[in-house]
């Protein structure tokens, strides 16, 4: 009887198995066979398939720009690894090894920029580092200068802005490296004379080193293929990066150069492909540098004495440089009916108008629901498929490996790459869905896969098999077991990952501004085209309405990681 019914689950597994590999091949093969055919053949405006040609390639090759494009990008990336590294990491060594006040204020900020659109977030800093912002305007008022002190539509502006909008996720990441580390190393070396600097450079750097480089190179991955900043940023001071070239050979070509668009998203996919391939080595060397061991430990913070005070100072300035002074230069200029200086005299001219024109507009309306509905359906989509691969790839189940590789694909996709290849496959197969909300959906299932599968597959690694298999002797199924035994176990890993997944669907640009029409265009596309339209007050207002709903649900993601104990990929 046992036997039989082995044989019974061994057979629905692999019918599971098979059932899912051809949903995630489906999804993921697709942009890969498209996107490089799109840069060997000849597309014609219908999509139909025309010549071999190397013509996209030699274009491209030949051109300056993409030397000075690729150069940018690599700028660009280390500029705002280095940045985010430096505000995220000295906060997170602040909050979690010392005894410094104001702690709960580090959190809080983390916790708000979660729920912050990234376009709004790029806006608040135009608007702050603008040539009329309050930066530059302190700048003129203190000097009497008529220059002014940053320009923000520069590689300067641009690193500035991408490393303070990354160093909230540094923070989160390298603070719970910090919070699991063993501190006996750190307090041997203050007793035996070592000044704190000399205990940080000696021994918590080195002994961190691994989790700050696979950290770096993340962030550095994450810049190199980011679209908001350079879009918003560079364009308007003509500082191009590869992702806006994808972008422009799309949008501002008639018709768009697809085959133009696609060799550049292929140079973008090498690249992004072996800068991950960097980032897994060092994440995998990091077992060679575990402090904690089965002796237990309890971590003792650092006692600075009065120097608590200055690391508070610093806990306090961080606070108001990544998040009062955006939100409030957004809360300025969303009274404003149009932005201007910090003036006295601008006060006469507050209004609501803004407010009204966004809460009774059904615009609006419907882009708060196209937002909402597409981020909760893809983070669904992905949990339940994720949380099915990840059994069968932990119980080492027939296909399991190879759907575990299948679905951690995408992570070599940049945003903007697999928005170009989307957009060609909806174009030339026979399903009339480009334009609509069912090609962001899809979009949006492939491009977080691997995000669901870090929960999925380290949510399973916690639960032993024994509990399994007691249930399978008392003749439960595989479809049962899921139901019954894993699901409820895995609750909390579940529910933490669909929330992260279902913010940065509601955050993301680079997907939806390729496929969304008229009618399927959501939060980020919106405010991308009221700031190009010069509706910049409005926007503010909008935003700051937005991130009161997105940060209530950020909060409860917060709590939700840190209780299962899942970690996170970033953007």
């Amino acid at each position: 009887m046992s036997s039989a019914r082995g044989h019974v689950d061994a057979h629905s597994t692999r019918w599971i198995a098979a059932i899912l590999g051809i949903i995630i091949a489906l999804l993921v093969l697709p942009p890969v066979w498209y996107l490089f055919q799109g840069s060997l053949f000849e597309i014609t405006p219908t999509g139909a398939v025309g010549e071999f040609t190397f013509e996209h390639y030699r274009r491209l090759l030949e051109g300056e720009r993409l030397a000075t494009s690729a150069v940018n990008s690599f700028v660009f990336a280390i500029g705002s690894a280095v940045v985010a590294l430096l505000f995220g990491g000295v906060l997170a060594w602040i909050v979690e090894r010392t005894n410094a006040p104001f702690k709960v204020l580090a959190y809080l900020t983390t916790i708000i920029s979660l729920g912050t659109p990234y376009v709004l977030y790029v806006t608040a800093w135009l608007f702050l580092l603008g040539k009329v912002g309050p930066v530059n305007d302190l700048y003129r008022w203190l000097t009497g200068a008529n220059d002014v002190l940053i320009n923000v539509h520069s590689m300067t502006g641009m690193v500035l802005v991408e490393g303070m909008l990354w160093s909230p996720l540094v923070f989160l990441l390298l603070s719970a490296t910090l919070r699991t580390s063993n501190p006996e190393f750190e307090e041997a070396a203050r007793m035996s004379g070592a000044s704190v600097w000399d205990t940080i450079r000696r021994i918590t750097i080195r002994l961190a080193l691994p989790a700050v480089m696979a950290l770096v190179l993340l962030v550095f991955i994450r810049a190199f293929e980011g679209f908001e900043v350079p879009a918003l940023v560079g364009l308007p001071g003509r500082v191009n990066v590869l992702t806006t070239d994808i972008f422009l050979a799309l949008k501002d070509t008639v018709p768009p150069d697809a085959g133009r668009a696609s060799a550049f998203s292929v140079v973008l996919l090498c690249v992004v492909a072996v800068l991950l391939a960097f980032y897994n080595r060092i994440s995998k060397s990091a077992e060679r540098f575990h402090t904690v061991t089965g002796k237990g430990f309890r971590a003792r913070p650092f006692d600075l004495g009065a120097g608590r005070w200055i690391a508070g100072v610093i806990i306090i300035a961080n606070f108001l440089f990544v998040l009062v002074l955006p939100n409030l230069v957004l809360l300025w200029a969303s009274v404003l009916p149009f932005f201007q200086a910090v003036r006295w005299k601008a006060v006469g001219l507050f209004t609501l108008e803004n407010y009204k024109a966004v809460i009774n507009s059904p615009f609006y309306l419907e882009l708060v629901w196209n937002t909402l509905i597409l981020a909760a359906a893809s983070a669904t989509i992905v949990m339940v498929l994720t949380l099915v691969v990840g059994w069968l790839a932990v119980r080492r189940k027939p296909g399991g490996w190879l759907l575990d590789q299948m679905a951690t694909m995408p992570l070599i996709f940049p945003g903007i790459v697999l928005g170009t290849a989307v957009m060609q496959i909806y174009l030339a197969v026979p399903i009339p869905i480009y334009g609509t909300i069912w090609i962001i959906l899809i979009a949006y299932v492939i491009r977080y896969l691997p995000y669901g599968m870090r929960y999925g597959y380290s949510g399973m690694l916690q639960i032993h098999r024994e509990l399994e298999e007691a249930a399978g002797m008392s003749g439960a199924g595989n479809l049962v077991i899921l139901r019954r035994i894993v699901l409820p176990l895995l609750a909390p890993a579940v529910a933490s990952g669909w929330l992260f997944i279902f913010l940065l669907a509601s955050r993301v640009l680079s997907l939806p501004i390729l496929l969304a029409g008229p009618d399927s265009q959501t939060i980020a596309v919106a405010m991308y085209d009221m700031w190009t339209n010069g509706q910049g007050t409005e926007l503010a207002a909008m935003g700051l309405l937005w991130t009161l709903i997105m940060t209530v649900i950020a909060s409860g993601f917060y709590f939700l990681s840190r209780r299962s104990g899942a970690g996170v990929y970033g953007n």
